[in-house]
């Protein structure tokens, strides 16, 4: 008895002596945005990061904190960490902090977690991360040839996480990806709200916007995530699930950009992802799945309770990645973002699976275009892939595909059932009629 008591006492000791790290009252500058105080406030953050001890909160008081960018921690456990205020991260590029000599090298994330084991990122409010991203992006339509992809992500957590908890935060104009979840198991995300654009009254994805280039909402790889009671306006796929992810879902967001994004998937599985109760308003695409080379799958995905309003491009696009990644934006890998406008564009489906997919009671309300594309490769065709209850209205008939609606190849086994609509030309007609 006396022996488990000792043990008792033990595992209560970190509680016992937890403390909290005051960032202000730790000598934090809030409101102004010289490089010094920017360097100073980020050295503080870091080393009040470094100091947490299982049981410990990190406050981040409600001023506004200008720091510099490479804010890390590493190895946490069990601490919260809450951010009340904002942290506003530098403009300043060219001092920006690299992982190698030269401004060649690649830049620090703004925040990246290593390895984090049952930690809470929280706020009272509704706390900030401003990546300030427009100093990165450039000019609009040069920026990208200027600057490419070697630009900082805004929330970055990697080697491992899990049990990870985020909410009641606002990740505004981040360089790069938004929030980028790599290998997480067991992540929950709510109350969270993801804005990138560069007017900050924009309610379209017009060519200005759109060069806002990369700039993901959430991003995730992993298993078991649920992200919900949340939103998301960028310029890049909205929510993305990336390679050998499982066991996720999505509900109750309001979503626009670049889609509900599965992909790109490149030789590895992705299995059992729902996406249900969606509003997304003006999206550039829709519903999304994309492969960018051959092998892999993609199977037992929902998307369910899904509102399109106003597609800008592609409601719905189930096939291979439309996207460059070159310096010169009509290249194929594997299909070319001029595709199909330009006559030239080419779009190849890769050899790869996609298997027991189900759209349930989708509406589509006034797209711009055509309803969509479903390509697969005909050496790997589609199977099973049902459209239950997809309703458009008000559609574009001088859209891409004309009366079609759809670009429909390499599906083996596709169903139209229930109130269905428009059914793509390589579905079997089962709907309500």
């Amino acid at each position: 008895m006396v022996a488990l008591r000792l043990v008792v006492l033990a595992a209560a000791l970190p509680r016992c002596f937890a403390k909290v790290v005051d960032f202000g009252k730790a000598g934090a500058t809030p409101d102004h945005s010289s490089l010094a105080t920017e360097r100073a406030n980020g050295a503080l953050l870091n080393a009040s990061l470094a100091s947490l001890q299982p049981g410990d909160t990190l406050v981040i008081p409600n001023a506004t904190y200008h720091v510099m960018g490479g804010i890390v921690g590493r190895k946490l456990k069990d601490v919260v960490i809450r951010i009340d205020g904002t942290l506003k991260f530098s403009t300043r590029a060219d001092d920006w902090p690299r992982t190698g000599d030269g401004n060649d090298a690649g830049v620090m994330a703004c925040t990246r977690w290593d390895a984090l084991d049952n930690v809470t990122f929280t706020s009272s409010g509704l706390g900030t991360l401003d990546g300030q991203g427009a100093a990165w992006w450039g000019f609009p339509g040069v920026g990208y040839l200027e600057v490419g992809e070697n630009r900082p992500r805004l929330f970055h957590a990697d080697g491992g996480p899990r049990d990870v908890l985020v909410e009641n935060l606002r990740f505004v104009n981040s360089p790069y990806w938004t929030f980028f979840f790599d290998g997480v198991e067991n992540l929950e995300v709510r109350n969270c709200h993801v804005d990138a654009r560069r007017s900050a009254s924009a309610t379209t994805h017009d060519l200005y916007e759109l060069t806002a280039f990369n700039t993901d909402g959430y991003d995730v790889t992993g298993r078991n995530v649920w992200i919900h009671d949340s939103s998301v306006w960028t310029q890049d796929d909205a929510v993305c699930v990336k390679d050998g992810s499982r066991d996720m879902v999505f509900e109750r967001i309001e979503a626009s950009g670049f889609g509900l994004t599965i992909g790109s998937i490149g030789g590895t599985t992705v299995k059992n992802i729902t996406f249900r109760d969606v509003y997304s308003p003006n999206p550039y695409k829709g519903i999304y799945l994309k492969f960018r080379s051959d092998g892999g799958a993609v199977e037992d995905v929902t998307f369910e309770n899904v509102k399109l309003q106003s597609p800008e491009q592609w409601p719905i696009w189930i096939g291979p990645a439309q996207q460059s990644d070159s310096g010169n934006p009509c290249a194929a890998h594997p299909c070319s973002l001029c595709w199909p406008t330009d006559p030239w564009a080419t779009c190849a489906a890769p050899v790869a699976t996609y298997r027991n997919i189900l759209l349930k009671n989708v509406s589509i309300d006034s797209p711009k275009n055509s309803l969509g594309v479903i390509l697969g490769n005909a050496s790997s065709p589609m199977e099973n892939v049902t459209f239950h209850d997809v309703v458009a209205t008000n559609l574009n008939d001088d859209g891409h595909w004309r009366e079609a609606q759809y670009l429909c190849e390499g599906v083996a086994s596709g169903y139209a059932t229930g109130k269905t609509n428009v059914v793509p030309p390589c579905f079997e007609d089962r709907t309500d009629k």
